[in-house]
């Protein structure tokens, strides 16, 4: 007799409104840490950037106490999913085959993807022109899956833990370009000393199938209370003007996109 009595208070709880929806006060966020300008780690052991600065806004909008959890890349997503942190802010792009396993907030930065070489390198963007080429890439990214799917066995990629790693072998001379999102490598290479000795080269690369509609924070499906919330204060960052002042901080353009 008990499971049929639980099942009506159940239903009696739903149809009543008793039920509620999770009160989140406080917010873990999953953050790379290695990714610049959006996010690394200080000689410290702190978490600065874009992500970090935006999370703790994020936090302050909703009133709730914001943690922030180091995580790398390649475990980002399981991670959230074991239940680890509560959302990931990582300049993640929102695709089709990530929605799969999470949700995603609206869009709070658009940047486009770029190759960056040694200049005096031309770049044929054809299967033709890469073979035989080097290409270093983060793994698990948006960037390996666009080479992988367009270009195959005919360019060389070489995948990196983080992207620092992808500027060191392309200074060395072991990769012939990088790929990655344009602000990144503005800031984790031309911008810093030597960087003059590199330049972008071929197309801003911003296919929708690949790279998704921007970034976005990445909750776990059933979280739909805290999406809503986000998205709220990704709005409400807009309009307040407190999100163009973090953007002042690191870019000389409105990172948001259109």
């Amino acid at each position: 007799m008990k499971k049929p009595l639980i099942a009506v208070a159940i239903m009696a709880s739903l149809a009543t409104g008793v039920v509620q929806a999770k009160e989140w006060k406080t917010v873990r966020f999953g953050i790379e840490g290695a990714y610049p300008p959006f996010s690394w780690t200080d000689e410290q052991g702190q978490l600065k950037g874009f992500d970090v600065d935006i999370a703790n806004a994020l936090c302050e909008q909703m009133q709730v106490e914001c943690k922030l959890v180091a995580q790398d890349w390649d475990g980002i997503i399981p991670a959230l999913l074991a239940r680890k942190y509560d959302a990931i802010i990582a300049a993640m792009s929102i695709t089709e085959e990530r929605k799969r396993a999470v949700d995603f907030t609206d869009k709070y930065a658009l940047v486009p993807n770029k190759f960056v070489t040694k200049k005096g390198t031309e770049l044929d963007l054809s299967k033709e022109g890469l073979k035989g080429k080097r290409v270093g890439v983060q793994i698990a990214t948006t960037h390996d899956k666009y080479l992988t799917d367009n270009f195959g066995k005919a360019v060389s990629l070489v995948r990196y833990g983080t992207a620092d790693e992808a500027y060191l072998d392309l200074k060395a001379g072991r990769v012939d370009y990088v790929f990655l999102d344009a602000t990144a490598i503005e800031e984790g290479l031309l911008n810093k000393p030597g960087g003059e000795e590199f330049e972008f080269v071929g197309p801003d690369i911003t296919e929708q199938k690949w790279f998704g509609d921007g970034f976005g924070i990445a909750v776990r499906k059933q979280d739909q209370g805290l999406k809503k919330q986000l998205n709220q204060a990704i709005q409400e960052l807009r309009d307040n003007g407190k999100y163009q002042a973090i953007n002042n901080q690191y870019f000389e353009y409105d990172v948001y996109g259109e």
